[in-house]
C-alpha cells in the first residue's frame, strides 16, 4: 500500500477512527474482479467474501458501485451469498449498477431502474457499419440494457483500435442524444445525467456517512473520486483508493493510497477491518 497524497497516512487513521460510520464504497471490474477478456466472466475475486464480511462488522455499509447492469454484478459477485453473511451482522451490501441508474440492496432483492434511453437502439442500429469503417468489425458489442458497450480487448491491437473507435463513436453517440463513457479498452455509450460522483453524493446523505471511502480503477471513477473529495473539504474523513494497473493511470494522482489490483484492494481492507477492530 503506497500512500501517494501528502496527507494520506492520516487520512487511513481518520477513517479507521470513524470505521462505525463508514461507508465502503468499490468498483467492481478491476477493484473487486480481475480484468478478463469476455466481461460475462469477471467474477469476483475469490478472497472478496470473506474479506467484505469480515469488513462488515466495522462500518456502516458497503456498497459496489459499477458501469455493469446490476442483475449482472450481484449473479458474477455472488453478492446475495454476501449479503445474507452481511445482513447477520447489522450491516447493508447496496449495489448500484450502470453508473447509478439501477439499485439493489441486501434488504431489498428488487432491482430499481429507468426504461433505455431514447436513441440507444437507433446507434445499435447504426453500429456495425461504424465499427466495419473503423476497420474494427471483430470488436466485442455488449448489450447492458441501459448502455452499449464495444469492447477492444480482444482484438489484434486493442490500443489502436480503441483509438480508432473513439472519434466515430462519439459522433454516433451525439447524433442520438447519449453519453460516452471511455473505460479499459472499452466505450461505453449511455444516456447523460447519471454518474459514480451523483451515487456518492446520495449515499453520504442518505446514510448519514461519519466517513466514506471508495475504490476505483478506472476513468469511470473519475467523478466518483471528485464526489468523495468534495466530501473531504466539508470535513468528512475520507480516503481514495486507486487499483492500479499497466493500463490506466488516470486516478492515481486523484488518489490517497495506490495498491495493486484487486489483491491490493483486499490487503487494504483487510487491514482496515484489523485496524478498526483494535481500536474498539
Amino acid at each position: 500500500m503506497d500512500f501517494t497524497s501528502p496527507d494520506g497516512a492520516q487520512k487511513y487513521a481518520a477513517v479507521v477512527a470513524a470505521a462505525s460510520k463508514l461507508i465502503v464504497a468499490c468498483d467492481f471490474d478491476g477493484t473487486l474482479s480481475p480484468i478478463v477478456d469476455d466481461p460475462t466472466q469477471a467474477r469476483i475475486h475469490p478472497d472478496a467474501a470473506d474479506v467484505l464480511v469480515a469488513l462488515a462488522g466495522q462500518v456502516e455499509a458497503i456498497a459496489v458501485v459499477t458501469g455493469r447492469p446490476a442483475r449482472q454484478v450481484v449473479a458474477l459477485g455472488g453478492l446475495e451469498e454476501i449479503g445474507d453473511a452481511m445482513a447477520a451482522l447489522g450491516t447493508e451490501l447496496l449495489v448500484f449498477g450502470q453508473y447509478g441508474n439501477e439499485r439493489w440492496s441486501s434488504a431489498h432483492r428488487s432491482i430499481v431502474g429507468p426504461r433505455p434511453p431514447r436513441g440507444l437502439a437507433h446507434f445499435l442500429g447504426e453500429l456495425p457499419r461504424t465499427l466495419r469503417e473503423a476497420d474494427a468489425a471483430d470488436a466485442y458489442v455488449e448489450d447492458k440494457g441501459l448502455a452499449i458497450a464495444v469492447h477492444t480487448r480482444r482484438l489484434p491491437d486493442p490500443a489502436a483500435a480503441y483509438e480508432r473507435l473513439r472519434g466515430p463513436l462519439s459522433e454516433l453517440a451525439e447524433r442520438q442524444g447519449l453519453s460516452i463513457e471511455p473505460g479499459k479498452q472499452v466505450i461505453e455509450v449511455r444516456a447523460g445525467g447519471m454518474h459514480k460522483g451523483l451515487v456518492v453524493e446520495r449515499l453520504a446523505e442518505e446514510a448519514g456517512a461519519g466517513a466514506f471511502l471508495f475504490a476505483g480503477d478506472d476513468l469511470g471513477d473519475v467523478e466518483a473520486f471528485e464526489a468523495v473529495a468534495a466530501l473531504a473539504k466539508d470535513g468528512l474523513p475520507t480516503l481514495l483508493v486507486c487499483s492500479a494497473s499497466d493500463e490506466e493511470s488516470a486516478l492515481v494522482p486523484l488518489s490517497d493510497v495506490v495498491v495493486h489490483g484487486p489483491d491490493g484492494v483486499l490487503d487494504l481492507l483487510r487491514r482496515l477491518t484489523a485496524d478498526a477492530a483494535a481500536g474498539e
